[in-house]
């Protein structure tokens, strides 16, 4: 049962996460350590430049990262994050965050994500710290 754990955990942060579900994060693959992530840009997404609000791509790298984090059935939280735009996001592109766990401690982890646009060019590069909390998703699994 230990293999599904990390999908349990995504399911029910994703049951409460009305942000994600707006932004219509769908999931591609999540593994302990590891998350892929894509979604569409939509009209409202767009700024006064016409280019995806920079805020949309740190949203899906955000849950990316979350997910990533918490796939270990430790319930972690954010302590810092930062982004590098590298290419404008339009309407309709579809954007795929890729959260790669970089190193694990019993209390914190580091993730870098990246996100790239359906034509697999990089427009975003995320890196974020998570705090690991002692409580668990799931306390019986083993």
């Amino acid at each position: 049962m230990k293999n599904n754990i990390p999908e349990r955990v995504v399911s029910k942060m994703m049951d409460g996460d009305y942000f994600s579900q707006w932004l219509g994060i769908e999931i591609i693959s999540i593994h302990e350590g590891s998350c892929s992530l894509s979604m569409k840009v939509r009209k409202e997404m767009l700024n006064g430049f016409g280019i995806a609000h920079g805020g949309i791509s740190f949203s899906l790298a955000d849950s990316a990262l979350a997910f990533a984090s918490n796939s270990h059935n430790k319930k972690s939280l954010v302590l810092d994050a930062s982004m590098s735009f590298t290419t404008p996001v339009k309407m309709d592109d579809t954007l795929i965050a890729t959260a790669q766990e970089v190193n694990l401690t019993r209390r914190t982890g580091i993730y870098n994500v990246m996100v790239t646009n359906q034509d697999q060019k990089l427009v975003a590069a995320f890196k974020g710290i998570v705090f690991r909390k002692e409580e668990e998703w799931f306390p019986d699994a083993p």
